[in-house]
């Protein structure tokens, strides 16, 4: 089989379904990238399995056929390529993929294909379609919440909640929480499947220049398929009931602190450079108009303090912080200003955007404070 396609056209299809490929398979024939051409058209597919991602793409060619090429090798080879057409040539007696440029030919042995997993089809889906731009946006906002501990899997993704009166994403390691709502779109019927974070990851990704394009989400029980312009994503839904976030939202929180979000950001990093490197701490205390924050490791008589000027409403208070979770949040929100709402010390925090919001978007990060040293 013979096809000519643009080198840079091919990368950037490679690298998008790439993401997917693990360092350690379990089968060998995972460790390729599956090319199958049909005349004009060549689609490239990646699995590891859990996942399977399969881009197609615009070549010259009137051949047939499908091999599994190594993928690391042809990535690698084809990225040193400046952008030119590339000539592609399967030699079937040494079973070998023949690669012509302006520079030169190169060659990777190529295996049978019949051991690679297809993508699975779902059987009688629901359906559910989303702008990408949104989708982007709620992947982004919640992903960096989801936990990383495998004794509770269900918290290491992210949990969809789709109903008639609108989409809700959720992720949270029980130390942080992020909910991300949209009132303006809304499913036919209700579900709820959680995402594992490595498709999410390469949907961000590859989903950042679409703008006004529809991503289509499909799922059942098991598994959830993506597909946008040119791109099919099938992964395996983690299994599990998801807890109940709702719960741990504190609704009373007569405490509001309103404050700049970039300055509250380059003071809460500044002030945790002296802070104790196992807790993180940041203690905010608030009176009046001001904040104060203070972060000390009392072990190498470490210590930092600034003042900010915000709006602070209710009685003064005293609350301690992970400084590495509110950067994580200060610096996935949008907003110009943020209201931190607190009932008590030993409470969470949870942090709203006043401005910067699109209508029908809501935003909520809940953060669980750290004990104060006295």
């Amino acid at each position: 089989m013979k096809f000519i396609v643009s080198s840079g056209t091919l990368l950037k299809q490679l690298q998008t379904v790439g993401g997917v490929i693990g360092n350690n398979n379990s089968m060998p024939i995972l460790d390729n990238f599956l090319f199958e051409l049909q005349p004009g058209r060549l689609t490239i597919t990646a699995s590891d399995l859990e996942t399977t991602i399969s881009a197609s793409l615009e070549v010259e060619s009137e051949d047939e056929g499908e091999i599994a090429v190594p993928a690391r090798l042809l990535q690698d080879g084809i990225k040193a390529l400046p952008d030119q057409p590339v000539t592609f040539l399967t030699d079937g007696e040494n079973q070998t993929l023949e690669m012509s440029s302006d520079y030169g030919k190169y060659a990777v042995a190529y295996v049978d294909s019949e051991e690679f997993p297809k993508i699975e089809e779902l059987e009688e889906p629901q359906v559910t379609k989303v702008p990408a731009e949104i989708l982007a946006s709620a992947i982004t906002k919640t992903i960096f919440a989801a936990g990383n501990d495998d004794m509770r899997p269900v918290m290491s993704g992210v949990f969809f909640q789709f109903g008639t009166e609108g989409l809700t994403f959720v992720a949270t390691d029980a130390h942080k929480l992020v909910r991300y709502r949209r009132s303006d779109l809304n499913s036919d019927a209700t579900a709820e499947f959680i995402m594992p974070r490595k498709p999410l990851n390469i949907l961000k990704s590859s989903l950042g220049n679409l703008a006004e394009e529809e991503v289509e989400i499909s799922y059942t029980e098991r598994n959830a398929r993506f597909e946008y312009r040119n791109i099919v994503l099938v992964s395996r839904l983690i299994d599990g009931k998801y807890p109940n976030y709702d719960a741990v939202i504190p609704k009373e929180n007569p405490n509001v602190l309103e404050v700049d979000r970039q300055a509250l950001l380059s003071s809460v990093k500044r002030v945790a450079v002296f802070a104790n490197k196992t807790t993180h701490q940041v203690r905010f205390q608030m009176a009046g108009n001001e904040l104060h924050l203070y972060a000390e490791d009392p072990d190498f008589s470490n210590k930092a303090h600034e003042r900010l000027n915000c709006n602070f409403s209710g009685e003064d208070m005293e609350i301690g912080f992970n400084s590495r979770f509110l950067t994580e949040m200060l610096s996935n929100l949008e907003c110009e200003v943020v209201n931190i709402e607190m009932s008590a010390p030993n409470r969470a925090g949870i942090l709203l955007p006043i401005d910067g919001l699109e209508e029908g978007e809501d935003v909520l990060m809940l953060v669980m404070p750290v004990m104060l040293n006295n």
